[in-house]
C-alpha cells in the first residue's frame, strides 16, 4: 500500500474512531469553561478539504466567517443543514475571470455563485479595472453610466476594491492589473515600442496597483495594445513582481500556428524576470495544430523540472470566445476600433486583412465553426446565437462580407466563439499536474443589458462540468483531484493561505454537491441556463445559495494582496 493510500486510510478510521480529532473539535468549542454556539453547523458531508486527500465524513462548524472546527460536532449551531450524502468542499476559486468591473452592475452574480463559485481572480487577459487614463476612465463612465445606471467614479484598482466595499457582491475578487491597462494609460494604443521614460512610467504603475492589492501581472498578447510590447518590456514590468510570489499570467501572443513559440516566450518572461508563471486558457486551436498539446505540456513539465514555476488553467470546453475583430491582424487593431474600422474598408488594405481572416477561419474549419455571441446595438441583435455560416446563407451573403458589415455597423464590438479544440486535448490538459480549472468567464444577469447576447456557456458552468461531465462521467480524474485544481492549488499560486481549504481558522467559503447529479445545462444553444446538483454556497460564513437558489446574502469582499498598503 502506498504512502497517500494508507494516508487516506488512517484518516478515515480516525474519524469513524471519534479519536483525538473529535475530542479536539469538543473542546474547541470553549474557552476556560466559556461556551460560544456556532453560527453555522454543516453536519455529516464528505469533506473533500481541497489540498488533494480523499473524502472523509465529518461535521463543519463555522463561527462568524472563519471554519471553527471539523470533526465530530456535538454543540447545535445557530443554523444547521444536513449534508448526509453530499460532498463539501472549499467554494471554488476561479482562477481566469473577467468577473470584476462587471459585479458592480449586477452584485448579485447569480451564474457565478450558482455553480459554486465563491472567488473571482480578475484583472485578465491584460485588461484590469485601472489604472485609467483620463480619457479611458471617462469612456467607462460613460458606457456604465448608459448601460447600468451605474457610477464608475475611479480610475485604479484601489477605487475599484472601495467600489466593492460599498456595493459588495455575491462573491469575493481578487484583481491582476493588467499590462494592457497600464500600456494604454502610458503609450496609448499605438503600434511602437515604448519609450524609456515610458516604460519607468508602466512599472511605477504596477507597482502602485501592488500597492492597491493586485495579486499579480496579466498580459493579452493578441489583444491591443499588448499586442505591441516586446519581450524586452515585458521582462521589466513583469519583474515588478520579483519577490511577491505573484505570477505573471499571459494570454499569450499565439495560440495556434505559433503556439509553441508563445509558450517559450511565457516561459522566457518568467525565468528572466525570476516570478511565477501562469498560463491562461492553454489550448492547441486548430485541427492542424492538435498534435502540439501534448508536445507543449512536455515543454512545461520540463520547465518545472528546470526551476519555473509554471501553472495554466483551462475552461471545460472545446470553444473558446473573443472579439470578431481577432480574425484580424493585430497591427491592423492598432489605434482601437476609430482606427480599424477606417483599415478594414479601404480597399488598399482589403485584400490583405481578407486573406488574413479568411485563413483563421479555414484553420477552425469553415465559417460555421464561429458563432455570433453580442452585437453593441439592437440592429444586428438577429444574428447573435447563430454560426456565420449560416446566417450569411439566411442573408445571401459571403461569409466575410457580412463579417465585415457586422463590425462597421456595431463600431468593432461584436463577440464570437470559436470552435477549435478537440476534446481528446481537452482531456489531457484537464487532467495534467500542472492545471487548474478556470472559466474566462464574466457576470451575466436574468435581466436588463446584462441578459442580452448568447455568451459562452462556461459562464454558468464551467466548474459544474468539470465535476458531472470529467470526473463522474469519463473518470478523467478523481473528484478530490479535481476539487484541488478548483480550490487549493489556485489558492496556493496566489498566497492565499486560509482560502482555498476545508480546515479551523480558514475563511468559511464552500460548496456542498451531490456527486451522482451535480452537471452543467447551459449549452452553446441556451448559454443561459443554471446547473444542477449545488446544493449550498456560503461566502464568508453567510449561506449565499441554498437549493440551486440565491438566498439575498451579499457577503463577497475584495480579496487584497499582501503588498495592499491600506487598512486591514
Amino acid at each position: 500500500m502506498g504512502k497517500g493510500m494508507r494516508t487516506a486510510m488512517d484518516r478515515r478510521s480516525f474519524f469513524k474512531s471519534g479519536g483525538a480529532l473529535g475530542l479536539w473539535v469538543y473542546g474547541g468549542l470553549r474557552w476556560g469553561g466559556w461556551w460560544q454556539q456556532p453560527d453555522l453547523v454543516l453536519r455529516r458531508a464528505m469533506v473533500v478539504d481541497g489540498t488533494g486527500a480523499p473524502g472523509v465524513e465529518a461535521d463543519v462548524a463555522v463561527l462568524g466567517d472563519r471554519i471553527h472546527a471539523v470533526g465530530r460536532i456535538p454543540e447545535k449551531g445557530r443554523q444547521e443543514f444536513d449534508l448526509s450524502g453530499k460532498v463539501l468542499a472549499p467554494g471554488f476559486i476561479d482562477i481566469h475571470t473577467h468577473a470584476d468591473l462587471p459585479l458592480l452592475a449586477n452584485p448579485r452574480a447569480e451564474n457565478r455563485i450558482l455553480q459554486g463559485i465563491t472567488l473571482e481572480v480578475g484583472g485578465q487577459c491584460g485588461s484590469s479595472p485601472g489604472p485609467w487614463s483620463e480619457e479611458e476612465a471617462a469612456l467607462v463612465r460613460e458606457s456604465y453610466r448608459t448601460r447600468f445606471g451605474v457610477e464608475v467614479g475611479f480610475r485604479d484598482l484601489e477605487g475599484f476594491f472601495r467600489a466593492v466595499e460599498r456595493t459588495p457582491p455575491s462573491v469575493n475578487v481578487a484583481c491582476m492589473v493588467g499590462h494592457g491597462t497600464v500600456r494604454a494609460a502610458v503609450v496609448g494604443l499605438d503600434n511602437r515600442p515604448a519609450t524609456p521614460a515610458e516604460l519607468e512610467r508602466m512599472k511605477s504603475l504596477v507597482r502602485e496597483a501592488l500597492g492597491h492589492g493586485a495579486v499579480g501581472l496579466s498580459s493579452g498578447l493578441e489583444y491591443t495594445p499588448g499586442s505591441f510590447a516586446d519581450r524586452a518590456e515585458l521582462v521589466e514590468l513583469a519583474g515588478v513582481l520579483r519577490g511577491t510570489g505573484y505570477p505573471y499570467a499571459t494570454h499569450m501572443r499565439n495560440e495556434d500556428d505559433a503556439v509553441l513559440a508563445a509558450i517559450e516566450e511565457a516561459l522566457h518572461v518568467g525565468r528572466a524576470a525570476g516570478v511565477p508563471v501562469q498560463i491562461s486558457h492553454l489550448k492547441a486551436q486548430g485541427e492542424r495544430n492538435w498534435w502540439k498539446a501534448p508536445l507543449f505540456l512536455e515543454i512545461l513539465e520540463e520547465a518545472w523540472r528546470e526551476g519555473v514555476e509554471v501553472h495554466f488553467d483551462r475552461y471545460p470546453y472545446t470553444a473558446y470566445s473573443t472579439g470578431l475583430a481577432n480574425l484580424f491582424p493585430p497591427e491592423a487593431r492598432a489605434g482601437g476600433n476609430r482606427a480599424f474600422i477606417p483599415r478594414l474598408v479601404d480597399p488598399r488594405e482589403r485584400p490583405a486583412l481578407e486573406a488574413y481572416a479568411r485563413e483563421k477561419v479555414a484553420q477552425l474549419g469553415s465559417w460555421d465553426a464561429v458563432q455570433i455571441t453580442s452585437t453593441a446595438s439592437p440592429r444586428n441583435a438577429w444574428i447573435q446565437g447563430k454560426r456565420l455560416g449560416e446566417a450569411a446563407r439566411e442573408v445571401g451573403e459571403d461569409p466575410f462580407e457580412l463579417v465585415v458589415r457586422l463590425l462597421v455597423e456595431e463600431g468593432g464590438n461584436v463577440g464570437m466563439i470559436g470552435f477549435g479544440m478537440s476534446e481528446e486535448n481537452t482531456l489531457r490538459i484537464l487532467a495534467h499536474p500542472l492545471g487548474m480549472v478556470g472559466s474566462d468567464g464574466s457576470v451575466y444577469a436574468p435581466a436588463g443589458p446584462l441578459s442580452e447576447g448568447s455568451p459562452h456557456p462556461r459562464s454558468y458552468g464551467a466548474f459544474p462540468r468539470v465535476l458531472g461531465r470529467y470526473v463522474r462521467e469519463l473518470g478523467v480524474f478523481p473528484l478530490e483531484t479535481a476539487i484541488h485544481k478548483m480550490t487549493g492549488m489556485p489558492a496556493t499560486k496566489l498566497r492565499l493561505s486560509s482560502r482555498g481549504v476545508i480546515r479551523p481558522g480558514a475563511f468559511a467559503d464552500l460548496v456542498a454537491f451531490d456527486p451522482a447529479t451535480v452537471l452543467d445545462q447551459a449549452t452553446f444553444v441556451e448559454p443561459r441556463r443554471y446547473p444542477k446538483g449545488i446544493e449550498l454556497v456560503v461566502v464568508n460564513g453567510v449561506v449565499t445559495a441554498l437549493g440551486g437558489e440565491m438566498t439575498g446574502a451579499l457577503a463577497g469582499r475584495p480579496i487584497r494582496g499582501v503588498g495592499w498598503r491600506g487598512e486591514v
